[in-house]
């Protein structure tokens, strides 16, 4: 079992910048790969960055550049440094952990609410 839990959202305005937090607990959190995806209403779930076990990232085309995601996994946190930030930016943002065992499923947080007022 792992939880995670968001925190970091908020009202910007464009151009701004927001740190966005992910503080996970469980079994094997330096194995997995965490990552922050992003849901507007009556849209899909869409990526927006992950990071492996070994450091590497992987960003969704609209926000690279332009956001970086990192890992502390003494801390057993991921962030999501945002800058620059568009009106289309705006989503409830989660974040998310892998399975590494066979036995389980994928896990979620519950969101954070990011607004980005032009």
């Amino acid at each position: 079992q792992v939880q995670l839990v968001e925190s970091g959202g908020g009202l910007v305005q464009t151009g701004g910048s927001l740190r966005l937090s992910c503080a996970a607990s469980g079994r094997f959190l330096s194995l997995r790969t965490m990552g922050w995806y992003r849901q507007t209403p009556g849209e899909q779930r869409e990526l927006v960055a992950t990071i492996t076990s070994s450091g590497t990232t992987n960003y969704a085309a609209s926000v690279k550049g332009r956001f970086t995601i990192s890992r502390d996994n003494a801390k057993n946190t991921v962030y999501l440094q945002m800058n620059t930030l568009k009106p289309e930016d705006t989503a409830v943002y989660y974040c998310h952990s892998d399975r590494v065992l066979s036995s389980e499923s994928d896990y979620w947080g519950q969101g954070t609410q990011v607004t980005v007022s032009s």
